[in-house]
Parts: structure tokens; C-alpha cells; sequence
């Protein structure tokens, strides 16, 4: 005998997928936000040249294009109307990521030790380094700014100068660094 299955049996046994940003609410998690002030001052003047200039233009080309005629089949509508869309995302994107933005403060914590905004100059293996610890939308490691929640830069939040961190590195070995100076 062919057992039959319920809808309801089945939709116990299927998956639903969970959107990221369900799962980021769910834990707690939030974007990372730490900016410089020349990132935010970068990312406003992006948004005003967007607002003042290419939505305004975007804006003449949509009307424009809706007075050539029938809708429907007429392609430079359909693009206009595309490009001031993927414009209004960008100004949407961008006036939340100001709003969300935490400015990175320089130098570091009044007590010395490394935070968010710190640069920190390391000793490993008998060679000194000396990386900026920054929010992870400003990060490029082959100028030496790194993230505070890379390995690294996790590892050395809250410490201070003659401090050692020991980071497991690619290939499952220690590698110690020691502070020679927060600045």
C-alpha cells in the first residue's frame, strides 16, 4: 500500500528560508558602522552630487521619454525609469548609512588602550608593523588598516603598549605580536 503524504507533513519536513537580516534581528547582530570623518564626508558629498545633479537629470530624461508616446513599447522610458530607480536606491542607501554612522575618534582610549580609531604599531618576528584599527567598510590590510573584528584587530581592542597577542594564523600556528605603541 502507497502511503500519502499531507500538504501538512510536508511543509514539516521543507526548510523556509530565513532572510540575513531576519537572522541578524534575531541575534543581535547590526552592520558595522564605524566611519572616518573623511568616509562620511566622502559619502555626503556622493549623496548631495546624486540628489543635486544626477536624480534632477534622471527626472528630465523620465519625462521626456514619457512624452514620446505609448508606454509601453517605448525603450528609453523603460531605461529612464530604471536609472532613476537604481538612483533613488543608492540615495536611500546612502542617507542610512549616514544616519547609522559612528564616527571613529582618532587616537587612543583615554586610559591608553587600543580602540576603534587607534594606531597601533606591533612587533612580530623581529620586524615592526603598524596598522590603523577601523570599521570594516574602510579596511584594505595592504596599507596596514585593518578591521577591529578581523583576528588582529579583535585581538588587540583593549590592550595596551608592552601587551602581547597571540593570533593562530592560515596555517594553524601562533604568531606573536607584542604593542610597542598606541597612537
Amino acid at each position: 500500500m502507497v502511503q500519502r503524504r499531507t500538504t501538512h507533513a510536508i511543509m514539516r519536513c521543507m526548510r523556509i528560508p530565513k532572510r540575513k537580516s531576519e537572522e541578524s534581528r534575531k541575534y543581535g547582530s547590526r552592520g558595522d558602522d564605524f566611519l572616518t570623518g573623511a568616509a562620511i564626508r566622502k559619502l555626503q558629498a556622493e549623496l548631495s552630487r546624486l540628489v543635486d545633479v544626477s536624480r534632477p537629470r534622471a527626472v528630465e530624461d523620465l519625462t521626456r521619454a514619457r512624452e514620446m508616446g505609448d508606454l509601453s513599447e517605448n525603450a528609453a522610458y523603460s531605461e529612464a525609469k530604471g536609472r532613476l530607480a537604481k538612483i533613488d536606491s543608492v540615495i536611500f542607501s546612502l542617507r542610512e548609512r549616514l544616519k547609522n554612522a559612528v564616527l571613529i575618534e582618532p587616537g587612543p582610549g583615554p586610559d591608553g588602550k587600543v580602540r576603534v580609531g587607534s594606531t597601533v604599531t606591533v612587533s612580530v618576528n623581529g620586524k615592526e608593523r603598524t596598522y590603523m584599527i577601523l570599521g570594516s567598510q574602510e579596511t584594505n590590510p595592504t596599507t596596514g588598516r585593518i578591521s577591529h573584528v578581523s583576528p588582529l584587530g579583535a585581538a588587540l581592542i583593549g590592550r595596551t603598549a608592552g601587551d602581547e597577542v597571540r593570533i593562530k594564523n592560515a596555517a594553524g600556528s601562533e604568531v606573536a605580536y607584542r604593542i610597542v605603541e598606541v597612537r
